[in-house]
């Protein structure tokens, strides 16, 4: 496709077959520069500032050089080190960042006298709506998305083994999944050759965080994501169902 047929928010259209062939075994940066090359506009990252997200964010501002918005999801009950590396992020690389929450709370104090206290424990779907899916699709909608970029991986979870780098979500938004075949060890070798600039949980049995109250450490033999929701049956929060 030519900068001429580019894709814009009026006439999306994307051939999902043609383009999981073309870039099935294709790198990150290949698929991020299509990406920049084919949407000039309505392209966003959503980052949860996991290590998986700071490559794509590293690819594409220090690479590529092509800042685009990147959407973060204050859920007020993240870790205190994700919200110090969200400021040190936004730092390193100047970025775009597009910050989403649910309206009219603004600490973990108001959102438990609103809402009750531990709403994860007594209705976590009830949560994940106010605090992920709701501001999400709040954040892709006000942001006129055409495409937006994940960090996820097959090798993370065996539900996510069949995941395609081109899909679309419920809204025909186009959905890319540029990690999608790399590893776990593919990841870090890239954060060491580049410096990338990384949660310090991930050093310490977190590969995969979330909120503070309900993520905990991985054991050795457990899925990436095993430390999220344990003890829910859940395997994801919301945004990529």
């Amino acid at each position: 496709m030519t900068a001429s047929t580019a894709i814009t928010p009026e006439n999306a259209s994307f051939d999902l077959e043609q383009l999981n062939q073309k870039f099935e075994t294709a790198q990150p940066r290949e698929i991020l520069a299509w990406s920049v090359e084919n949407i000039p506009t309505g392209l966003v990252q959503t980052s949860a500032f996991n290590v998986d997200d700071l490559i794509i964010t590293d690819i594409f501002y220090r690479d590529l050089k092509h800042p685009v918005p990147v959407v973060f999801l204050e859920t007020l009950h993240h870790f205190p080190q994700t919200l110090e590396l969200v400021a040190k992020a936004k730092e390193v690389y100047n970025l775009d960042l597009k910050v989403y929450k649910t309206p009219d709370v603004d600490t973990r104090e108001a959102f438990a006298a609103k809402y009750g206290e531990a709403l994860w424990d007594k209705d976590i779907a009830k949560f994940h709506e106010l605090t992920k899916i709701e501001p999400l699709q709040r954040s892709l909608a006000e942001l006129n998305t055409v495409a937006w970029i994940t960090g996820r991986r097959r090798d993370q979870a065996v539900t996510r083994a069949n995941m395609p780098v081109f899909e679309l979500d419920n809204n025909n938004r186009l959905k890319i999944n540029p990690l999608a075949n790399w590893t776990r060890q593919k990841s870090w070798e890239y954060v060491a050759e580049h410096g990338v600039i990384y949660n310090p949980l991930h050093d310490q049995g977190y590969p995969s965080i979330g909120d503070e109250p309900i993520t905990t450490p991985v054991g050795e033999g457990e899925d990436e994501r095993a430390g999220r929701w344990r003890g829910t049956g859940k395997t994801e929060c919301g945004i990529h169902i």
